[in-house]
């Protein structure tokens, strides 16, 4: 959108409500930013300029391949110094998207379509009847977010096709507790997300932590291993069917990925505002960037003390408040808590997934896309001062820094409001069970 052409030129949410500001201030700050989004979408869809480099160079890999040449090599590629960096198998998968040259040519239209599709996807949680400001509210979130969205419209990034299939399968996982007493017939839907959600990793390898959240759903743990299983088989499918049926450009798949084909541009490479970079940043001011099990600590250090450690503290400490993993096993303990509150375990999980897709090693500013997709479902529960906060953290703070061509924090301005937004959340999530625990029980938020 424009900031980005700029840039590049140059709880269980009503029980929390108490207390918040009037809701016609919300509404209103909402509806300044439903208008701002639209009107720069719509400039830059007028914008003919140079960008949509990475859908370029993903039709021009689909296009070698149909004419046998190796696409891993990117002087095989027409018009693009970029290299494809996909599995093998979906240089014939792609094949139809890139038919004829209408992709490129329209990426941002349809794109535009695509993910308007990804907001009607997204559910909502905890059963209750939703209203239009919801559906706003998930939307602008969702399409506005740390600038996801933005850069995928600019970039023409098939992260799109992720973000899709993740809203789709976030819709068939986090299903209400109202299906429960249909049997096995209400995991079926479950199933399917699972497998969805397992494709969607084997687009960008580095994502497949996120499949462990699938343990903090609702279910017994038999049937939360069977859905941990169907996505990881999902996820290994494809790699096993270009070692299998692509051999030799799954060789150069390989090479490129890891930077070994000479003079050219490696997806591996690239500097990018991940929790990796940044333990790499702080090693190189202490002259150990050289040292990669240095940076493979501090790497985790910092994944651990900013987004890993705070969530399970305060899972824990919910599951202790209901004086659970006390008498029984811990894991047991969780198991039977998750089940008992149906309502707060899927905003857990969505949580988790949140700040698994976080850890990521390797986070471009487009796939900033798929972590609103995440934020989007949380948000419209929480408080509306929350929800102010988290808007302007997320969109109006980012959107005015990318259209004063600026970068704050080194360049990690999208990963720092994302993790604040995390912590928004999380301590929501914590308030809300504290509540609802003095309250004398119930449904924990």
């Amino acid at each position: 959108m424009t900031s980005v052409a700029s840039s590049a030129d140059a709880g269980e949410g009503r029980p929390l409500a108490a207390g918040m500001p009037p809701r016609g201030r919300l509404s209103r700050f909402l509806l300044i930013l439903a208008v701002l989004l639209p009107t720069a979408v719509a400039v830059d869809l007028s914008v003919n300029n140079t960008f949509g480099s990475d859908v370029r160079v993903n039709c021009a890999a689909v296009d070698a391949h149909r004419e046998g040449r190796d696409p891993y090599f990117v002087k095989n590629l027409k018009d693009t110094d970029l290299s494809y960096p996909y599995l093998p198998v979906t240089l014939d998968a792609f094949r139809p998207l890139c038919a004829g040259g209408f992709l490129v040519a329209h990426y941002k239209a349809i794109y535009l379509v695509l993910g308007l599709i990804c907001v009607l996807l997204l559910p909502g949680l905890g059963g209750r009847r939703e209203g239009p400001r919801d559906a706003v509210l998930r939307g602008v979130f969702a399409l506005g977010g740390f600038l996801g969205f933005e850069w995928v419209l600019a970039s023409g990034n098939f992260a799109m096709l992720s973000g899709l299939l993740t809203a789709a399968s976030l819709a068939l996982l986090l299903r209400h507790a109202q299906s429960e007493g249909q049997g096995d017939a209400s995991f079926v839907p479950q199933l399917a997300g699972a497998a969805l959600l397992g494709l969607v990793t084997s687009f960008k390898l580095v994502f497949v932590p996120v499949l462990a959240a699938l343990y903090l759903l609702p279910q017994s743990r038999r049937r939360k291993l069977v859905l941990i299983a169907v996505a990881a088989g999902m996820f290994a499918l494809p790699i096993l069917v270009s070692v299998v049926f692509y051999p030799e450009l799954s060789s150069s798949w390989l090479n490129a990925i890891l930077g070994q084909i000479p003079e050219q541009h490696s997806p591996g490479g690239e500097d990018n505002p991940s929790l990796l970079f940044f333990a790499q940043t702080l090693a190189d001011r202490v002259s150990l960037a050289d040292s990669k099990p240095v940076v493979a600590v501090l790497y985790g250090l910092i994944a651990v003390a900013l987004l890993l450690a705070p969530l399970a503290a305060v899972v824990w400490r919910m599951v202790r408040a209901q004086g659970r993993g006390t008498r029984i096993p811990s894991l047991r303990a969780l198991d039977d808590w998750l089940l008992d509150h149906p309502d707060a375990a899927m905003r857990i999980t969505v949580l988790a997934m949140y700040a698994l897709y976080l850890c990521a090693p390797r986070l471009k500013v487009y796939a900033f896309f798929e972590a609103a997709l995440y934020a989007a479902i949380l948000i419209v529960d929480l408080p509306a001062m929350m929800i102010a906060v988290m808007l302007t953290m997320a969109i109006a703070i980012p959107f005015a820094v990318a259209v004063a061509g600026i970068a704050f924090v080194d360049g990690f301005d999208l990963l720092t409001v994302a993790i604040i937004c995390f912590w928004i959340m999380l301590w929501a999530q914590s308030a809300s069970s504290a509540q609802m625990v003095r309250a004398g029980g119930g449904e924990t938020a």
